[in-house]
């Protein structure tokens, strides 16, 4: 027998239960296929995961809020590709955890920075961003460069991402306090992003 709209509408036990219901048989029917799709947990070509100190840098990328401005995500539209680059795919982020991808945008999108700049570039625009874009009203990240990066806490992290499924070698993780000692938090940053985009670029992943 068919409930009737007016008894739901009535009854907001009911409709709460029927809400749940569709939102969860939905829910279920968008997420998981994509969960068993290969282009969504398997990398694209020539993605790694990051080294050690890109992996540190990421780190303090998201500690020190920079995704609240900047996305991570070039959008299929034509106007997006001419100013950043091809359009993002779930495979370029198979080794962010959480993934950087996002819709609002108060900078620009930062998926494929990696080489556009310099790292002096990058250093004085962290330091005070209105020394080089005089309209910009980022806040400048100074303190960045008194900090040095945790070498126990980096081989850490790689150890856990490796049970995760983050195809780091021992060598990768017994190496990467060594990879970090004296390098400072601003470095890490900049070594990150100048490492978004940059797709089995050559260096040394060791």
């Amino acid at each position: 027998m068919m409930i009737k709209h007016d008894f739901i509408e009535r009854n907001v036990g009911v409709m709460g239960v029927l809400i749940a219901l569709v939102i969860s048989v939905a829910g279920m029917a968008e997420i998981v296929p994509l969960m068993y799709q290969a282009q969504t947990t398997e990398p694209a070509e020539g993605v790694v995961p990051y080294p050690a100190v890109e992996l540190a840098g990421r780190d303090i990328y998201v500690k020190e809020g920079c995704y609240n401005c900047h996305s991570q995500m070039v959008r299929p539209f034509v106007s997006e590709s001419l100013r950043y680059g091809p359009a993002s795919v779930a495979g370029e982020s198979v080794y962010d955890r959480p993934f950087q991808w996002g819709s609002k945008r108060t900078g620009p999108d930062l998926a494929r920075v990696g080489g556009r700049y310099t790292d002096e570039w990058h250093r004085l625009h962290l330091m005070n961003p209105r020394d080089l874009v005089p309209e910009s009203n980022m806040p400048g990240f100074p303190w960045l460069a008194e900090r040095e990066l945790d070498g126990d806490l980096i081989t850490t992290k790689m150890n856990v991402l490796t049970m995760l499924g983050h195809p780091y070698t021992q060598e990768q993780i017994d190496g990467a306090a060594e990879k970090v000692k004296g390098v400072t938090e601003m470095d890490a940053l900049i070594a990150y992003l100048q490492f978004l985009g940059v797709a089995n670029n050559g260096r040394d992943q060791k």
